[in-house]
């Protein structure tokens, strides 16, 4: 583990230094406009193969679809948005993550049993089968870990409790504070008056499932809500973000990735 200043002062250079190169990879494209019914309409590419590398995974729930849409809530941000955060983890640690793959899975495929991390853009619009709630839970029990973000609202908040409480029915949210392990497990996050979206109302809420409902035991399950860090991922590199801010959510990943790959 590298000393804390230290991982501060690399954040802002690694983004800085990886800027050039993810605009280039955009070919062009600007992910929140146009494309396939909104969004950067990119072609979802195959999964990475299992090679024991850290691989970004991204759920998906509904049927898969053939390019990224603004009507695929799940798909909101990708493939830019894990791309330049693994490229960022790939800087200051020593993960040595995939950088240009990444995963897609369905909540029931087996194969998410081999990953540890897991990941769920919009779930206010998350829906799922019986057999999908039951593998997930499996999944979570077993050891896996899963953030969920951006979304906002009291529709989005009813839904998503519903569906969580499917897999995990005896499962307590718990408002986080800044004291919070996983806000020092690598970076050290002395306050969570951060990454605000424009479109979001209020601040940034960050909640959390403990095992056994216990806040000193294992978190299971973290939540960005009424905000939208992969939003700060996806464009760090257009000068549309103010680049604070999108340091400061380049930094709560990194912590939940680490958090998530020592407990």
């Amino acid at each position: 583990m590298r000393p804390k200043g230290f991982t501060r002062a690399l954040s802002a250079a690694g983004i800085v230094a990886l800027a050039a190169t993810a605009l280039a990879q955009r070919g062009g494209g600007f992910g929140g406009f146009g494309g396939f019914g909104g969004g950067s309409g990119a072609a979802i590419e195959p999964n990475a193969r299992y090679d024991g590398k850290f691989t970004f995974v991204r759920l998906r729930y509904g049927p898969p679809i053939p390019f990224q849409s603004q009507r695929a809530a799940w798909s909101h941000d990708y493939p830019t948005g894990e791309r330049h955060f693994m490229k960022i983890m790939n800087e200051i640690s020593y993960l040595a993550p995939h950088t240009e793959e990444s995963n897609i899975l369905a909540l029931d495929d087996p194969d998410l049993f081999k990953y540890p991390l897991a990941y769920m853009a919009e779930p206010g619009r998350w829906f799922m089968s019986d057999k999908e709630a039951a593998n997930f839970r499996a999944y979570l029990l077993k050891g896996g870990f899963v953030i969920f973000d951006d979304f906002r609202g009291g529709y989005d908040w009813n839904n998503f409790e519903q569906q969580i409480q499917r897999v995990l029915p005896e499962g307590r949210f718990v408002e986080l504070d800044a004291s919070k392990t996983i806000f020092h497990s690598f970076f050290e996050i002395d306050s969570l008056d951060i990454v605000p979206q424009y479109y979001d109302r209020g601040a940034p809420s960050f909640r959390a499932i403990f095992e056994g409902n216990d806040p000193n035991k294992r978190m299971m399950v973290m939540v960005n809500y009424n905000t939208d860090i992969s939003e700060y991922w996806e464009w760090s590199d257009t000068g549309f973000k103010p680049i604070d801010e999108s340091n400061e959510a380049y930094k709560l990943g990194v912590n939940y990735i680490i958090y998530g790959m020592t407990h």
